[in-house]
């Protein structure tokens, strides 16, 4: 398997960390990042120390009380907008980077993940001159008249940490209402996947966003991440990843009570109803499953089918994983690219392998092609909902296909899993997919369509998925204070 060398001279690929508005090397060493599709090493990025995230904070701290704190929303939103105006200068080349870091085709990140980014920076920056308060009338107090109203003030210091799949897309999930609501932010990003983010922190301070209100801390996730969320100077961890770290993270947090958004992945069914157009399902149910290798934390692994349609959309599936174009991310005919990493790789790998020890039956893919490259073939197992492969997230291009009878029975499998991050309903009834929308346990669940996310929408979980909700005004919620003043007439 080929590759095409498209890598940017060495001096061009951000590698460094951002603090106080300046690029310095970090005190812990340096991080290898590697081409996920050619195992090559892409760069040696600078990795902070404990010291380097202080250094992070305290610029960052400084900034509250200082230029950013002072600005008006409608400034925020100004610096906001050219953020996104620049997004969108450096569109191809921010794919690029995505490709290169991530092993995703590079027309996947051009399709969704900047044009993402970019419509998040701009939702928020009209955000950023509305958030108000409230008037609240009361009885008064002690015969006295009062006058009593609420503002929404910023967090504080926010520390974002952000996963490998979709770094810029979550970097701009998490910096973008933090900076709407006035607060500033310490990001860490990926270890394997930190050069889009490091893009994002030039184009931040080319958009004249003052020194220190957005730092960037790339680094081991046991050093630069563990010194972040227990830092006495950051008043939120804004976490997106798996549930053992979240879980973590929420313990270190409580000991100061940091706020916390922990967005943890999912094991997301997509239900075939008998009334489906099954053309379409299976078409939406296979993006689901092999879009960006699987490596989605809303990705649709659990595919729960109609019996009366159950062979067709096995054998359709089948066909799907078998039709996947796998290799060069940079080769047009490419569809699915290389998972992040060797140990990514292996994980993806050893969960085929327990479904076969399990009983399950993989009718595609199942193994790694020849050749360099952390590459999985795409694969599709049936089996049922209580093997280890329909109940853990694998993070990579392996779906499970399970029939059911009747719509509460596939109601009692889509919920019965630890997770309840998303789900999607392939039905041309709309009163069964309101239904069913109400009966699932998932913090969004899409009508006929996989993945029809939106700044707007808010997103975040239910269950080990996670803890409170990003994007929407539910972003700028989560990224203030609501302060209640009462004056005594």
């Amino acid at each position: 398997m080929t590759t095409t060398d498209v890598r940017p001279a060495a001096q061009e690929l951000p590698d460094q960390l951002f603090i106080g508005g300046e690029w310095r090397s970090g005190s812990a060493g340096t991080v290898t990042d590697l081409n996920p599709a050619t195992e090559e090493v892409l760069a040696e990025v600078q990795a902070a120390s404990a010291a380097d995230v202080d250094a992070a904070v305290a610029a960052a701290r400084a900034q509250l009380d200082g230029e950013w704190g002072a600005l008006p929303g409608v400034e925020r939103a100004k610096i906001l907008h050219r953020v996104a105006d620049l997004l969108e200068r450096d569109a191809d080349e921010l794919a690029r980077l995505e490709a290169l870091d991530v092993g995703k085709p590079v027309g996947q990140p051009a399709m969704l993940d900047v044009p993402n980014a970019i419509a998040t920076f701009r939702h928020f920056a009209g955000w950023a001159d509305k958030i108000t308060g409230q008037t609240i009338p009361t009885a008064g107090y002690f015969g006295r008249p009062t006058h009593s109203y609420t503002v929404r003030e910023p967090v504080g210091v926010i520390g974002a940490i952000t996963p490998w799949n979709t770094p810029l897309m979550i970097a701009a999930w998490k910096v973008a209402p933090a900076l709407a609501a006035g607060n500033t932010v310490v990001v860490k990003p990926a270890e394997d996947a930190p050069l889009s983010t490091l893009h994002l922190a030039r184009l931040l301070q080319e958009a004249g966003l003052p020194d220190g209100v957005v730092n960037v801390v790339p680094g081991r996730g046991d050093v630069a991440g563990t010194a972040l969320t227990t830092h006495p100077g950051v008043d939120k961890i804004s976490f997106t990843g798996s549930p053992e770290v979240g879980r973590a993270i929420q313990i270190a947090a409580a000991d100061a009570f940091k706020r916390v958004t922990l967005e943890l992945g999912g094991k997301s069914p997509q239900i075939v109803l008998a009334d489906a157009d099954v053309d379409a399902a299976v078409n939406g149910t296979a993006m689901g499953l092999f879009f960006n290798q699987g490596e989605v934390c809303a990705a649709g692994t659990r595919v729960l089918v109609h019996r009366s349609h159950y062979d067709r959309v096995v054998s359709g599936l089948a066909a799907a994983a078998e039709a996947q174009v796998v290799g060069d991310p940079f080769d047009a005919a490419t569809t699915m690219g290389a998972l992040v990493n060797a140990e990514q790789r292996d994980r993806v790998l050893s969960y085929v392998e327990a479904g076969r020890a399990e009983g399950a039956t993989v009718v595609a893919g199942g193994g790694r092609p020849d050749g360099a490259g952390f590459f999985v073939e795409p694969t599709i197992v049936t089996g049922d909902n209580g093997m280890r492969i329909a109940q853990e997230e694998i993070f990579g291009p392996v779906g499970t296909v399970i029939p059911f009878d009747d719509p509460a029975e596939a109601v009692r499998i889509a919920n019965d899993t630890r997770y309840g991050l998303a789900a999607t309903i392939w039905t041309r009834d709309v009163g069964a997919a309101h239904t069913l929308a109400a009966q699932v346990r998932a913090g969004a669940v899409w009508v006929n369509g996989w993945a029809a996310i939106d700044p707007a929408l808010p997103w975040g979980g239910m269950k080990s998925s996670g803890i409170g909700r990003e994007l929407g005004w539910s972003g700028i919620v989560a990224n203030t204070e609501e302060k209640t003043v009462t004056v005594v007439l």
